[in-house]
């Protein structure tokens, strides 16, 4: 049993609320925009980290961290890139490869809009976590916290950390 917490769009927004989140998963993920550095390796000091970079991201983060990131946690494939879409309107870059090999659990930010659903079509559960960072036209800071369990993924729960 694995306990994530997800985040995106910090854009170099890192603060104890957040921290106390991270403190109790088992790993954290982050769907991109990072902005400072900081931020993850604030994180990395805590708990495991997989993130990817996202459209305000530096040369620095492009180094560190991947455009998509495609891994298995337990027996759930994993894919998280931050400019993904959604069900029925997934960015054309990640399209093709949906359709031909898709994960089990797709994740992206990059919107800002927190919204998890399922896709019958392509049969995976879609999570974007919506904006943790105090950047963008948001009014809430939200993150998502889950727990995968072999090939289940559940207790899902969305966290509000506050109004920006």
């Amino acid at each position: 049993m694995t306990k994530i917490l997800l985040l995106s769009d910090t854009h170099s927004h890192i603060d104890d609320t957040i921290l106390k989140y991270v403190a109790q998963a088992d790993e954290v993920w982050h769907a991109g925009d990072i902005g400072d550095l900081n931020v993850t390796d604030t994180i990395k000091k805590l708990k495991p980290l997989k993130a990817v970079y996202g459209n305000i991201d530096d040369a620095k983060a492009r180094l560190e961290f991947p455009l998509n990131n495609r891994f298995m946690c337990e027996n759930v494939s994993v894919w998280i890139t931050h400019i993904g879409g959604y069900p029925g309107k997934y960015n054309p870059n990640v399209r093709e490869e949906m359709a031909q090999n898709p994960p089990k659990l797709f994740i992206c930010g990059h919107s800002h809009i927190l919204k998890v659903m399922f896709d019958k079509k392509n049969n995976l559960l879609h999570m974007n976590p919506g904006a943790a960072g105090k950047s963008g036209f948001h009014q809430m800071r939200t993150m998502l916290r889950f727990v995968i369990d072999d090939d289940k993924i559940k207790d899902l729960e969305i966290i509000e950390i506050g109004a920006k």
